[in-house]
């Protein structure tokens, strides 16, 4: 008989294993950007906003694990939800059963987009993508995906070839053959649509790379040309779903009804993955059109009892705590108090968001004092200013944040939605003591910057 296993035992002979496991046995990069940034910290324990390090120092999330945080790390309602699962003894993944859990969920999710009639459950938001494009092809009969400069969908294959960043494509070619087009062109969308063979528009409402967004209005226009032509409307909500932007769906701040949307991340509650495809009747009636086909897209873990049970705890809390509600309101105010420091700061050009969303964008100064360095920086690697910012932030004052994409000067914001006005002062204070050190051109930021130009000529 086997013993029994000890995690906490196994925890504390490893500790501080990690970057060295990481480095020898999985991507080697990781450790090595780790390091490089000053971000190789170990963490011992996480709730809420916060993680804690083995000297019970804390650090403010501002990244919320790329929007899987929006209710907080371990957070005691779903813990003891998953808790509970595990003590019921379920059978799970019968695989030939209707499992009551994933009615549930499905049931509460269309609750919150009552125009669409069906949902679809896998593992993660690039799957249900993935299944967007399948379903959206087949139910058209179209070959045609036409997604926008800078999205990212994912990175499986089907969801790499709607990814309108080249570094994430580079070398994975030939790809599915789809169809680029400006963010919030319109006449570009109606030009492809002409062309013929278009099943569908796949689009973030609010991107996640660099927290761009069309202009108002263009969500619905689109809609409308897609429907004269027969194609579809795919509102991608994995970030921006689960409440991030003050809604419980960001399409709804443009008042569109999408064909099929697609959510992940946060319905996990940060401990089950789970992503999910929702989309009206027909659509799936056409995939699933026979008792022969009743498996022609289907995923072995997909509606697990435990992953069902998170988002069913998780979408409880959101309700029962306001989290829709806060991150509207404590949007608000980081986006007001930011804004006003645009004439306070001259690099900083814009703050853009909606919700718990925000990005801020850093431009040229004026002065010929800060001029110089930036040019500078911007000669050895364009973005390195954000990161600049970014580093300081972390190293100084413990606050989690990253530069949004790659070769831009965008900081994003994607805060757990329990945060509160005392996490909000936390940053702006930290915020406003890393950009006086920018413009006196002294201090940590410049001295981590000048050292990565250093590195940079050095690799030639």
């Amino acid at each position: 008989m086997s013993e029994d296993f000890d995690l906490g035992k196994l925890l504390g002979e490893r500790a501080g294993e990690g970057h060295r496991l990481q480095g020898r046995m999985l991507n080697p990069q990781l450790p090595r950007m780790l390091h490089a940034i000053g971000f190789d910290r170990t963490y011992t324990r996480a709730e809420g906003a916060y993680m804690y390090d083995a000297e019970g120092r804390d650090y403010l999330d501002f990244l919320s694990g790329f929007g899987v945080f929006g209710i907080g790390r371990n957070h005691p309602v779903v813990r003891d939800a998953l808790h509970q699962t595990l003590d019921a003894d379920l059978a799970d993944l019968i695989q030939f059963d209707s499992p009551l859990l994933a009615g549930l969920l499905a049931e509460k999710l269309l609750a919150r987009a009552p125009h669409l009639e069906r949902v679809y459950f896998g593992n993660s938001g690039t799957e249900a993508v993935e299944a967007a494009l399948k379903f959206a092809r087949f139910a058209t009969g179209r070959p045609r995906i036409i997604y926008c400069d800078h999205a990212f969908h994912g990175l499986t294959t089907g969801s790499l070839s709607v990814n309108g960043a080249a570094e994430f494509r580079d070398g994975f070619d030939p790809l599915l053959p789809d169809t680029r087009i400006p963010l919030g062109d319109l006449e570009a969308l109606e030009v492809e649509l002409r062309k013929g063979g278009v099943a569908a528009l796949l689009i973030e409402t609010i991107q996640g790379k660099g927290v761009l967004e069309p202009a108002p209005g263009f969500l619905a226009a689109a809609h409308e040309l897609l429907k004269a032509h027969g194609a579809l409307l795919i509102c991608d909500e994995v970030q921006t779903g689960v409440g991030r932007t003050g809604k419980f769906f960001a399409y709804e701040h443009e008042g569109v009804q999408p064909d099929i949307v697609t959510v992940a991340k946060a319905l996990s509650g940060g401990f089950v993955p789970v992503g999910a495809t929702l989309a009206k009747d027909w659509i799936f009636e056409k995939v699933y059109s026979s008792m022969d086909r009743v498996l022609v897209h289907d995923s072995t873990f997909g509606s697990n009892a435990m992953a069902m049970v998170a988002g069913l705890a998780t979408l409880k809390v959101i309700e029962d705590e306001g989290l829709i509600e806060n991150a509207e309101r404590m949007g608000a105010l980081l986006l007001s108090e930011l804004t006003d420091r645009i004439g306070k700061y001259e690099m900083l050009t814009e703050v853009r968001g909606r919700g718990l969303m925000i990005g801020f964008e850093f431009g040229k100064p004026r002065s010929l004092k800060l001029k110089a360095g930036w040019n500078t920086l911007q000669t050895a690697r364009k973005g390195l200013f954000a990161q600049m910012v970014v580093v300081p932030l972390f190293q100084r004052h413990r606050i989690l944040t990253q530069v949004s994409g790659d070769h831009v000067d965008i900081i994003k914001l994607l805060p757990p939605l329990t945060i509160g006005e005392r996490e909000v002062e936390r940053f702006l204070d930290a915020f406003d003591d890393v950009m006086r050190d920018a413009h006196k051109g002294t201090g940590l930021m410049w001295d981590f910057g000048r050292t990565l130009v250093t590195q940079a000529v050095k690799r030639g």
